[in-house]
């Protein structure tokens, strides 16, 4: 093994004010080059209240209150900065005066004008899906994709609180409507405790997300609900909250499906939400990077029902770790409605996802020895220069 190069630090910037995947990841990437002794300074938008549960004293949060204030914050000149998504182009050409710039790209390409990202020096993919798109697109990509690690719930063990109901909606705090539409859903009458989870007889399909555009839930059920309806023995459990316009178009789809489908917003404890499916289910392919949460839920023994196109080939081996279908945008539906026939008759065999091989290479083992390569890639003027990060 190659010696590892002596970078000092990196100035890592995520500026999302909520918390998602891409949050996920990048713990795991400041965890990963704290193993290979670099330290990060994480700078932060100051509404993100979750980073300190997140990653502890494994970086220090440097808040940013604006894009502006990022400039100052930075080392005078020489520093490796790591960008979760592209910054605007002009501010990346400014700082690409002084500093290495690199971006971590967490959405495919599909649709998505990529012109910010060619002005980095390197740009990582989270899969081969989403590096395959930046090759496209003629971006300046590094060309082994930087796959991500099972979320650290596949290691925990369920606590003992029942699952309660919660809101399915995730109020958008600039936007107006939704904070009238919060602040009237506050004063509503609570009467007793919210309904508890309990899995109901019949084959049990789960949604463990939120309920964003990018996943595409509404045009997935469109396509599959009259499957759904000549098979009224399958429930839909969605375990995730979503803007209101994102659950609204999602509820008006499943509406014809009636009380076989129930929200219970979002959970903290997925663990026990795992438990209590039988299948997890994707939603379409085409927006997704590459679907940490159907990693986590294999490794936690909870196969998975996804489209048979990439990302989802990249995380789903069909017969062991979930089972892939038609895209039912293309049969309409019948090869999803075929595969639920063969679950439900158990003509398919039961799967134990968590005891494939696959998982190898989603550890954070692999993921450091990912990020070791991607050090012996950066030019030796970066690998040597003092990086001024704050112990």
């Amino acid at each position: 093994m190659k010696p590892l190069p002596a970078l000092d630090g990196c100035h890592q910037v995520n500026l999302s004010t909520e918390f998602g995947g891409g949050e996920v990841y990048t713990r795991s990437c400041v965890e990963a080059l704290a193993q290979l002794g670099i330290k990060t300074r994480l700078y932060i938008h100051p509404q993100a209240t979750f980073w300190r549960s997140l990653i502890g004293d494994m970086a220090e949060c440097v808040p940013i209150p604006e894009l502006g204030e990022l400039t100052a914050a930075l080392p005078a000149e020489g520093a490796w900065v790591l960008c979760h998504g592209a910054l605007p182009i002009e501010v990346t050409l400014r700082l690409g005066q002084r500093h290495y710039m690199t971006a971590i790209s967490h959405m495919p390409r599909y649709l998505r004008d990529s012109s910010a990202y060619r002005v980095y020096d390197t740009v990582f993919g989270v899969s081969r899906y989403v590096v395959d798109g930046l090759q496209a697109a003629s971006v300046p990509v590094y060309p082994e994709p930087l796959l991500g690690v099972a979320a650290p719930a596949a290691g925990r063990s369920a606590s003992l609180a029942p699952i309660r109901q919660r809101s399915r909606y995730q109020w958008d705090q600039r936007k107006g409507r939704d904070r009238m539409l919060g602040w009237l859903a506050r004063l509503r009458p609570n009467w007793g405790e919210a309904p508890v989870y309990e899995k109901r007889p019949g084959l049990t399909l789960g949604i463990v997300s939120r309920i964003t555009t990018i996943k595409q839930f509404p045009q997935l059920f469109a396509a599959i609900v009259p499957a759904l309806l000549a098979r009224p023995e399958v429930n839909i459990e969605i375990f995730g909250s979503g803007g209101y316009a994102s659950v609204r178009d999602l509820q008006r789809v499943l509406r014809p499906l009636g009380t076989r489908v129930r929200w219970w917003g979002h959970q903290s404890d997925v663990v026990r939400v795992y438990q209590g499916l039988d299948y997890l289910m994707s939603g379409l392919p085409e927006k997704e990077a590459l679907g940490l949460n159907l990693i986590e839920a294999q490794a936690m023994g909870v196969p998975v029902l996804a489209v048979q196109a990439p990302p989802f080939t990249e995380t789903v081996i069909h017969g062991e770790t979930g089972w892939l279908y038609t895209d039912p945008r293309i049969d309409g539906g019948a090869s999803f409605g075929a595969m639920l026939d063969a679950l439900r008759s158990q003509q398919w065999p039961h799967l134990q996802p968590e005891k494939s091989s696959q998982f190898a290479v989603f550890t954070m083992a692999a993921f450091v020895e990912r990020w070791r390569g991607v050090l012996q890639h950066l030019p030796a003027w970066v690998m040597h220069k003092e990086c001024h990060v704050v112990d």
